[in-house]
């Protein structure tokens, strides 16, 4: 299992130092003060040691070689473990496993696994899976070969469960206990906030209900405004697409009627004949004529225009004037405002109030006869033009009246040229009656121009866009049976809601919001801390279950192994590991904790109760190991009557005991045959040849018994600039 221990600048080995171990026993040897269990110490050191007490220093910089009167010191410390894991041991798929370790002057640490640079936390539970550590007997340093008897029950049982292979459910456990004190800490913190939080969030709810209400309002209302604004604009269009053919078609007539009248002009000429009396007369009448027709025609466009803008100013009087009162609603309730606050006042404030308020009033009406056009304006300047019609009328009377003179004059002359007249005057008739249709659908076009001039305006003060693709998306069968009347009520009463309820404090919406995020998370937190306190208490009573049962399994072949080597030592007697509780002196079976179920739907105080009602009625739960022992032909009464070579042989029992039941790939001893005799060395090389069938020996020995049944011999020296070093030796 283990290959090979190369050291630089570690303690006494200040230069690079390379020890390979064999298979069976390999045992290092040398005078005191050579440096042999500075190895020792090194092996420590690399199995996840960190108390520099227990490698036989003060501090960490005396793991670092501190120099010579002939050798210099050196900076950094470093010792690398290879392992031979052909066999899987270990659970990494590498052949070889080389575990490397050095600190600094500085007191930085490093730890590398295959030169991966790992931390010490992730090292210790690397090697707990293997059934490793420093925590129990894989190694025994000098002067420690009574170390399990001198150990404390709780103590005594940390070392059983490392070379049983049970550490790592042990570390699991207490990673799992952590987690579950901070996930304790951390639901109570969380409920407090929870707690904290709960009542100013139910004060912001109340307070932002009118805000959403607000909103809803605000929805209804474009919803509303929607419909009315897409209804009257899709009647607008469809009223333009109408009038265009049809102006179209008629302009279409004039031009053909206009021809055709050119046509019985030149015929009229023709058939006339020579007059010289009324040809400028006549010349000078159609003059006239087409000047007061073009003046005319001019003046029935112009009026055409003003009729339309009547008839739409005389709709918006009539339709127009909810609007007027609920834009000045804001106006009044200021107006109300001010007027209360003068009831308090002396009289020469409320007069010089009352003289401002006045002023603002005739500002207000200024302000709508200046917006536009009125009616009494634009009526005026109908008539007007009305009575300049008349007289352009008149004028045109009088010219066809001598016209007709003129002709009746020349009748007798021409019975052709009578009819030709006839038929010219017949065609100007037809084209008069186009030209005033033409006038007509001119005027309503301009009817309908200003009906959708004044819709934009209103869309644009409720902050709305007349876009054109408005009417295409909107259903057809919605638009056909709105009720204008019905949805313009609605859009006054809503916007009076509105008014009413005067402007939205953002602030205190954002802060409701934020406030209901945070509660929503914590809620949330709270969930998961639960759930999570379940999952860790099941996760603690799994581990602790497993470990009780395997180590109670574990302890009748301990027993039996250790009754057998504690009586070939001793030549008879009797021995025993026991399961107490170290609090009681009484013997103890393994009790299961009281499961402490909790629900997600428990509050963590019943909780924290129950289990706080459990713990006072239960001991401490931390059971230990006793150790009982009679010598042959000695009556003992404890431990602290053997003497020191027959506590080294019980702890040596029960150290073979664990052996046999749970043999771990290697095992590090330093001398704990010292206080042997030679008779009992003799028995313990013996053990050790048998038990190194299955586990790797690494023992620092003076006695020759115990070199005899090494399989490779190490002779540490020191020479003589102060450094340790290694000759090796194969015993066949």
């Amino acid at each position: 299992m283990l290959k090979k221990l190369e050291l630089s600048g570690f303690k006494s080995f200040a230069g690079k130092t390379s020890i390979d171990f064999a298979h069976g026993i390999t045992a290092i040897v040398g005078p005191n003060g050579s440096g042999k269990s500075n190895v020792i110490d090194a092996l420590r050191w690399l199995l996840g040691e960190r108390d520099a007490k227990n490698l036989r220093g003060g501090k960490v910089e005396d793991l670092i070689f501190a120099g010579t009167p002939k050798k210099p010191r050196v900076g950094l410390a470093q010792a690398s473990v290879h392992f031979d894991n052909t066999s899987s041991f270990f659970p990494v798929e590498f052949n070889e496993i080389v575990v490397s370790r050095e600190v600094d002057r500085g007191g930085n640490s490093k730890y590398f696994l295959n030169k991966s640079e790992v931390r010490l936390r992730d090292l210790v539970d690397f090697f707990a899976k293997a059934r490793l550590g420093v925590k129990g007997l894989i190694v025994i340093g000098q002067g420690e070969s009574d170390m399990f008897l001198k150990a404390t029950p709780i103590e005594r049982r940390e070392m059983m469960e490392e070379i049983l292979g049970l550490r790592e459910y042990q570390l699991k456990k207490a990673e799992a206990e952590r987690k579950f004190k901070n996930t304790e800490v951390n639901l109570t913190q969380v409920q407090g906030l929870i707690k904290e939080l709960a009542p100013h969030l139910r004060s912001l709810k109340r307070q932002t209900v009118k805000w959403e209400k607000r909103s809803e309002i605000q929805e209804e209302l474009k919803k509303i405004e929607t419909e009315l604004f897409t209804f009257r604009l899709a009647e607008i269009k469809s009223n333009f697409l109408k009038i265009d053919p049809r102006i179209a078609e008629v302009e279409k007539g004039m031009g053909h009627g206009e021809r055709e009248l050119k046509a019985l002009e030149v015929n009229v000429e023709a058939t006339e004949g020579y007059d010289s009396k009324y040809h400028d007369e006549m010349k000078k009448i159609k003059a006239d004529s087409l000047a007061l027709s073009q003046e005319k025609s001019k003046l029935e466009k112009d009026l055409g225009r003003l009729e339309a803008q009547v008839e739409f100013l005389e709709e918006r009087k009539t339709a127009g004037e909810e609007i007027d009162v609920m834009s000045a609603v804001p106006f009044i309730q200021k107006l109300k405002s001010r007027l209360e606050a003068l009831l308090s006042s002396d009289l020469e404030v409320v007069k010089s109030a009352l003289r401002e308020i006045i002023l603002e009033v005739n500002g207000l009406f200024r302000a709508r006869k200046e917006s536009g056009p009125n009616l009494e304006t634009v009526q005026a300047l109908h008539g007007k033009l009305v009575a300049k019609l008349a007289v352009i009328n008149q004028s045109l009377d009088a010219l066809r009246k001598r016209e007709n003179e003129i002709a009746a004059s020349l009748e007798a002359r021409s019975g052709e040229f009578k009819k030709a007249l006839m038929a010219r005057e017949a065609k100007k008739d037809f084209i008069k009656e186009l030209e005033v249709e033409r006038n007509k659908i001119l005027f309503e076009r301009e009817r309908w121009n200003l009906k959708l001039q004044d819709l934009e305006l209103q869309a644009a003060q409720a902050g709305f866009k007349l876009l054109p693709e408005l009417v295409e998306n909107f259903p057809k069968a919605q638009l056909a049976n709105l009720n204008t009347a019905d949805h313009e009520r609605a859009i006054y009463r809503l916007r009076g809601d509105l008014a009413s309820m005067g402007d939205v404090d953002e602030a205190l919406i954002k802060e409701a919001q934020e406030t209901e995020e945070r509660h929503t998370f914590l809620t949330a937190q709270h969930s998961d801390l639960s759930r999570a306190l379940v999952d860790l208490t099941n996760l603690k009573q799994g581990l602790e279950a497993k470990i009780n049962t395997e180590f109670q399994d574990a302890m009748k072949n301990i027993n039996k192994e250790f009754l057998k080597y504690f009586e070939l030592m001793f030549g008879g007697g009797r021995a025993k590991l026991e399961i107490k509780n170290p609090y009681t002196a009484e013997p103890s079976g393994f009790r299961q904790k009281a499961k402490i179920k909790i629900k997600e739907g428990d509050s963590i105080e019943e909780n924290a109760e129950q289990e706080n009602k459990e713990d006072e009625e239960k001991e401490p739960e931390q059971l230990g190991i006793d150790i009982e022992v009679s010598i042959p032909r000695k009556k003992i009464t404890g431990l602290e009557m053997l003497s020191g070579g027959e506590r080294s042989l019980v702890s040596t029992a029960v150290l073979f005991a664990l052996v046999s039941v749970s043999p771990p790939p290697f095992l590090v001893l330093d001398e704990i045959d010292a206080a042997l005799d030679e008779r009992n060395t003799r028995r313990f090389a013996e053990m050790l040849t048998e038990l190194s069938k299955k586990t790797q020996f690494v023992i620092v020995t003076h006695n020759r018994a115990t070199m005899e049944a090494a399989n490779v011999l190490y002779g540490v020296t020191m020479g003589d600039d102060g450094t340790s070093k290694v000759l090796s030796l194969k015993l066949e």
